[in-house]
């Protein structure tokens, strides 16, 4: 996949559900709730023991059907591994221009993390896709519009304090996409394999979204 079509299908589908776990046994499966509920974007965090055959076998199983990512991607040789293993996209809480740069080399989308508006200003300089707000709790939807409003042209992505109640919020204050973790990906899902409830939440997430673009393209 062309990094153009990775970064459309997070534009156009606005989620991307974060995955991570003490345990890595069951995240192939997760993922496949997750893709079952309609998500097209999932990110495992390095946070994940094996986290490189988590993507390999996620890359196996759902390569063709989703677009998926690497997070708490804290160095260039991390970001590497995680796009030989079959990563789309590069996330990460922090910019770091040489994992910036890996990805370009790779033809990769990447997503840093910065806050403030120097940082976020510094990220797209840099070449970031899109630069991920975090954590977004601190500011909610009202931080991501005050942004905005000198900053129109950078693609922001609020992770951190996204749920059902602040989807709506957070895209009409700009978002580009929304990264969603423990509030899509519920760790107790996952502990007690309710794959079930995952893909009923994220069910409910798309749902929110789509009511979103419904309402946006309301005379």
């Amino acid at each position: 996949m062309s990094s153009q079509q990775t970064l459309q299908t997070l534009l156009e589908t606005k989620i991307v559900a974060i995955v991570r776990s003490p345990n890595s046994a069951e995240l192939v499966q997760v993922a496949r709730a997750l893709f079952d509920g309609g998500i097209r974007a999932i990110e495992v965090t390095f946070t994940v023991p094996n986290a490189v055959r988590v993507l390999e076998q996620i890359a196996a199983e759902l390569g063709q059907d989703i677009v998926l990512g690497a997070g708490t991607v804290l160095d260039a040789e991390t970001a590497r591994l995680a796009i030989l293993a079959g990563a789309e996209f590069i996330v990460a809480p922090n910019t770091n221009a040489e994992v910036i740069r890996m990805c370009r080399r790779y033809s990769k989308v990447v997503i840093p993390g910065a806050f403030t508006p120097t940082e976020v200003v510094h990220a797209w300089e840099l070449g970031a896709d899109i630069v991920k707000i975090f954590p977004a709790e601190v500011g909610g939807p009202a931080y991501i519009r005050a942004l905005k409003a000198p900053l129109p042209h950078i693609r922001l992505m609020p992770t951190g304090g996204v749920n059902l109640q602040t989807v709506g919020d957070f895209l009409k204050a700009g978002a580009s996409c929304l990264g969603i973790g423990a509030q899509l990906v519920e760790p107790r899902a996952v502990a007690e394999r309710n794959f079930s409830r995952i893909s009923e939440l994220a069910r409910q997430y798309v749902g929110l979204v789509r009511q979103h673009a419904a309402d946006s393209s309301s005379p």
